[in-house]
Formats: C-alpha cells, structure tokens, sequence
C-alpha cells in the first residue's frame, strides 16, 4: 500500500469538520488483478433529505519539484480511480484534495483549468493552516 501524503491527516480533520464521517481510511479495491487504494472515504447524511452523500478523496501535496509532473501523476490516478469507483461504488463522488497554495498558483492556470474541464475533476481545495475545505469545486 502506498504511503499517505503528508498533509492526509489535516484533510481528514477538514473532511470531519464539515461532518463527514470518515469510513475508510484507506478506501481500498481489488478490481480487475489490481489493488486501489484511495486515501479516504466519507459519508454525510442529510437529514432534510433522507439521503447520503458518500465521497472518496485522494489527497494530494504538491511539494515537490515540479508541480506539472506532480499533476500528471495526480489526473492518472484521479482517472484509474474514478474507473473503478464508477464500476464498484457508482453512488460515490470522487474528489483530488489540493492544498490552497497550489490551487491558487497552479490550479487556476489556463493549462490547468482546460484539463480540468476536459477530464471533469473535482476538487477540494484545503487550507492546511485553518485544516478546513475552503472549496468544493465540481
């Protein structure tokens, strides 16, 4: 199994913030000869509804040298995961967890936001000082 990143532990503060309930730390799946291992599943019920929300996050840092790299590995995962996910737990939305400075510097480029559009990424954006969600971007 891979290691978690390093900010995994302030999603997960973030995630239960918001009053999601963590319910795999990992998320994991054996589909098709491979293990997956998604960094963190959650459930929210709302009550007015009578319905739950169910997510899965993979989270990610970007703290390395090259934030472009970093993405390419990011959007291969975010897709093999969302592939499965859509085949063993279609009822659960997938997320790619950035920390805020990312988003702000890398995230909002042109480049950035076509392959985002493209590939239908859904983003959390997370604050790692205020360990809290600042953005849930579609």
């Amino acid at each position: 199994m891979a290691a978690k990143d390093r900010f995994h532990h302030i999603v997960r503060i973030a995630l239960e913030k918001e009053g999601w309930t963590i319910t795999d730390d990992p998320l994991s799946f054996r589909f098709g000869g491979v293990d997956v291992h998604i960094d963190l599943a959650a459930e929210r019920f709302i009550a007015a509804e009578r319905n739950g929300e169910k997510i899965a996050v993979e989270v990610k840092s970007f703290l390395g040298a090259s934030i472009v790299s970093e993405f390419h590995t990011a959007l291969g995962q975010f897709m093999n995961y969302r592939a499965v996910l859509r085949r063993k737990d279609p009822d659960r939305g997938l997320y790619l967890a950035v920390p805020k400075a990312a988003y702000d510097d890398f995230f909002k480029r042109q480049f950035t936001q076509l392959v985002i559009q493209d590939y239908q990424l859904s983003i959390a954006v997370y604050d790692i000082e205020k360990e809290v969600i600042s953005q849930w971007l579609p």
